[in-house]
C-alpha cells in the first residue's frame, strides 16, 4: 500500500520520501516488482527518495531529528513511513506515542501527505493502535484477512475518513502484476463473498445470465419467423382480395356489355317492328288503310 502510495504520487510529478524500518531500499524495489510496481525509474529520476534504518540504531529523539532533517532537505510532497510499529522497541509506548505526535504535527504544518503503515496485533481491537496515535490521522484504512470456505482472502475497508464522504463497504483487493486490483463489493444472499466463493457466485450468475439471455434470443427469433409466418398470409389474403375484385370487376363489366348489346337488340328489334307497321300492300281499300294503319 505505501508503495502504491508513492508510485501514484510520483506519477503526478510530485517528490515522495519513503521512510522504511524493515526492509532496506534494493530489497523493495525488488519486491513491488513482483506486483507490478517499478520504483528504480522514480527514484533514477529523483522524484522518489529512500532513507532506510533499522530502529535500534538511533534512540527515539534521534529517529524524529534525522527526520525532520531529511524532510526538510527534499522537501516532499508526500512522505511514508513503513511502519511506525517497529519503534515501540525504542522505549515506553507513551514516549513512541509523543515522538510519533510530533512528527504528525510537523508534516502538517508542512502540509505534506503522509502514510503511516502500523502491523496490528491478533484478536486486539480494531479502532487501536499500539501507539495509539490513531486519532491523530484524518483517514484509517484497515486491511485484514477474511476466513471465508477454508481460504483467506484480503479485505480493506476504512474505518474513518475526516471531511469526506466514504463507503462503509469491505472491499477485497488482490495483488496482481499490476499492483493492487481493488474489487467490487459483491453481496450476495449469504453476506459478503471473497475469493473462489465470490468466483463461483459470479460464474453461477453469469451462466443463468446466459440461459436468460438465450431464451430472449430464442423467443425473439420464434417471434420473428411467426411475424413473417403471419405477414405472408397476410399477402397471400390480400393478393386473394385483389383477384376476386378484378373478377368481380370483370363480371360487372361483362353485365354491362351484355346490357348494351340487349338495349342495341330490342331498339333494333323496335325499329324493325316500327317499319313493318308503317309499309301498307298496294290495293288495300282506302277506309282500310287507316284501320290498318292504326292497328298496327
Amino acid at each position: 500500500m505505501a508503495a502504491s502510495f508513492v508510485d501514484a504520487a510520483c506519477r503526478r510529478g510530485e517528490r515522495c520520501l519513503y521512510f522504511a524500518f524493515e526492509e532496506s531500499a534494493p530489497q523493495i524495489i525488488r519486491n513491488m516488482r513482483s506486483i507490478g510496481i517499478d520504483l528504480a525509474p522514480l527514484l533514477k529520476k529523483g522524484l522518489l527518495k529512500f532513507h532506510t534504518q533499522r530502529p535500534s540504531v538511533y534512540g527515539l529523539e534521534a529517529h524524529l531529528l534525522t527526520m525532520h532533517k531529511v524532510i526538510s532537505e527534499f522537501k516532499p510532497a508526500a512522505v511514508a513511513v513503513d511502519p511506525v510499529t517497529n519503534l515501540i522497541s525504542l522505549g515506553d509506548p507513551l514516549d513512541v506515542k509523543a515522538m510519533l505526535t510530533r512528527l504528525i504535527d510537523f508534516l502538517k504544518l508542512n502540509q505534506i501527505t503522509a502514510l503511516l503503515t502500523n502491523l496490528t496485533t491478533g484478536g486486539g481491537a480494531l479502532e487501536t493502535t499500539d501507539m495509539a496515535v490513531s486519532s491523530l490521522a484524518d483517514t484509517w484504512l484497515l486491511l485484514r484477512d477474511i476466513e471465508i470456505g477454508g481460504e483467506r482472502n484480503r479485505g480493506l475497508y476504512i474505518l474513518k475518513s475526516r471531511g469526506m464522504a466514504h463507503s462503509n463497504q469491505i472491499r477485497e483487493f488482490l495483488l496482481t502484476d499490476r499492483g493492487i486490483d481493488l474489487l467490487d463489493v459483491y453481496a450476495g444472499p449469504s453476506g459478503v463473498l471473497t475469493g473462489s466463493a465470490r468466483v463461483a457466485r459470479e460464474l453461477e450468475e453469469k451462466g443463468a445470465e446466459i440461459a436468460r439471455r438465450e431464451e430472449i434470443e430464442l423467443r425473439k427469433r420464434g417471434l420473428v419467423t411467426r411475424q413473417s409466418a403471419l405477414e405472408a398470409q397476410a399477402a397471400a389474403l390480400h393478393a386473394e382480395i385483389e383477384a376476386g375484385k378484378r373478377d368481380l370487376q370483370k363480371l360487372m363489366n361483362q353485365e354491362e356489355e351484355r346490357q348494351l348489346r340487349l338495349d342495341e337488340e330490342r331498339q333494333t328489334i323496335g325499329r324493325m317492328r316500327k317499319a313493318d307497321a308503317l309499309t301498307v300492300p298496294a290495293g288495300t281499300p282506302k277506309e282500310m288503310r287507316g284501320k290498318s294503319g292504326k292497328g298496327s
